[in-house]
């Protein structure tokens, strides 16, 4: 069965709120409210904020107050040519973006990228560094330790010298080819779906970034104690969910994260790919709920 996903992105990004990071306009989602406690969603690459639409409306309906912006060359958000896309930078925008909305608490719900800048969250409650409390952090499907991490062929091309040039050439039916590789065998995404990651992707020419924005693969390789080290030595709760058939950090990635994570927390979804909170936001859901709630 295909993975569909509503609403459409238009109706998504409808109801957003915008606000200025670094003199870059980006938009967010923001179920209102004046909580100073909320969930914080952070959306992977090349994708954005409207990867948590599956999810949305329950989280709001059991959460009360729920956040999920764009980040810096994603979605709708301002994608700067030559900008030196960077996971640290990422991390001071959900801090600015939780102090813009005058939240203090959070519980982090992170996927593929954004797992990255979780951990850097985590790191900084560590070091004494974060302005806000961190109650949980729900890991989904992303490269948590850069030895495990597998790119596809076409992430080892845009990290490579022709990673500006393919850019440059990239066009629709190579993305919906490797997108759709990621995706677990019976949850490939929708023709429908396709298109409406493409046309959020090539949004503000955001395909002729992707040369930039992959260098999160050497940020990560740069932090890798400082990033692992927070996994093992944080007090926040942890749980990681896992579709196990993604090629990029699946079942070998959980693997590794359970031989080096104390008392793993690990719920794995069966036959779902890279991108769970698409292919199965009712297993997610399952997974997410009663983990957020205890904590």
């Amino acid at each position: 069965m295909n993975a569909t996903h509503d609403p459409t992105p238009d109706a998504w990004y409808a109801a957003a709120r915008h606000w200025t990071f670094r003199g870059h306009d980006l938009p967010y989602r923001d179920s209102g409210g004046d909580s100073r406690e909320a969930v914080l969603l952070i959306h992977g690459f090349p994708t954005c904020s409207w990867d948590w639409a599956p999810l949305w409306d329950r989280l709001v309906a059991r959460y009360g107050r729920v956040i999920a912006p764009d980040m810096l060359g994603f979605g709708r958000a301002a994608k700067p040519r030559g900008h030196r896309y960077d996971l640290m930078e990422q991390a001071d925008l959900h801090v600015a973006l939780m102090q813009h909305c005058g939240v203090d608490t959070v519980q982090v719900v992170a996927h593929d990228y954004g797992v990255s800048v979780a951990q850097e969250l985590l790191a900084r409650g560590l070091d004494h560094s974060l302005p806000m409390t961190l109650r949980a952090v729900a890991l989904l499907n992303g490269g948590l330790f850069p030895e495990t991490h597998r790119q596809t062929l076409t992430q080892r091309l845009l990290h490579s010298p022709l990673g500006a040039l393919l850019s440059a050439l990239s066009g629709q039916d190579r993305f919906n080819r490797s997108f759709s590789l990621v995706f677990g065998p019976e949850t490939r995404p929708s023709a429908a779906t396709l298109d409406a990651f493409w046309s959020l992707l090539t949004y503000n020419d955001g395909h002729r970034q992707l040369h930039r924005l992959i260098r999160y693969i050497d940020d990560r390789r740069q932090h890798r104690e400082r990033w692992v080290g927070a996994l093992q030595r944080t007090p926040v709760p942890l749980r990681l969910i896992n579709g196990p058939e993604d090629p990029v950090s699946g079942a070998h990635m959980v693997a590794r994260y359970r031989t080096l994570i104390p008392a793993p927390d690990v719920v794995s979804l069966p036959g779902i790919g890279h991108y769970p909170q698409v292919e199965a936001p009712d297993g997610v859901w399952n997974a997410l709920q009663p983990f957020l709630d205890r904590t």
